[in-house]
């Protein structure tokens, strides 16, 4: 009987406790979260496909018109519409520029690698700057003209203090200009 004990006491050393000492496991998930179950065969085919096809569409625009043809067609058939004469036919895009989104930018920029995205981080920094430049520059402008507005309603305020307004020079006194914008 205590033979069987020891033995079995060191299966499961063995079993569990060396196993874990050797290759130790992470922290057990919290008891809120389930375990997802085993994909099958046909869910794995199924998602490995629609991965190849988003794959292949984020790639779409790298691709030249000859692998796509059918989609040039399209975009031509949509530009001769507006020309055609027809009201209300529009361009198809719905308002939508031909340039690309700075994200559309940033993301084919990525697939190049370094090379191409530093210029294309450069030049969203370059508008950025630019930007912040004309804002402080107007923001500048705006304070010196409300300085100055200021310091003269008070240059005004204190000749008025000095000498006694007539009644009829109070109705006759017209307001500072505003400033001219610029």
């Amino acid at each position: 009987m205590k033979f069987r004990v020891v033995c079995r006491k060191l299966y499961d050393y063995v079993r569990y406790d060396l196993k874990e000492i050797a290759f130790p496991s992470s922290l057990p998930d919290p008891p809120h979260i389930k375990k997802r179950p085993k994909l099958t065969w046909h869910d794995r085919w199924c998602i490995f496909k629609e991965a190849t096809r988003l794959y292949g569409a984020s790639w779409v625009r790298d691709i030249g018109p000859d692998l796509r043809p059918n989609d040039y067609k399209k975009a031509a058939e949509d530009e001769e519409e507006p020309s055609s004469g027809r009201p209300g036919s529009g361009n198809g895009k719905k308002g939508k520029s031909s340039e690309p989104s700075v994200l559309e930018d940033l993301a084919v920029a990525a697939r190049g690698g370094a090379e191409t995205l530093k210029p294309a981080l450069r030049r969203i920094y370059m508008a950025r700057a630019s930007t912040y430049t004309d804002a402080m520059k107007n923001f500048v402008e705006t304070y010196q003209e409300g300085l100055k507005d200021q310091l003269q309603e008070k240059a005004a305020e204190g000749d008025g203090g000095r000498q006694q307004p007539q009644q009829g020079e109070e109705a006759a006194k017209k307001p500072p200009p505003p400033p001219p914008s610029s």
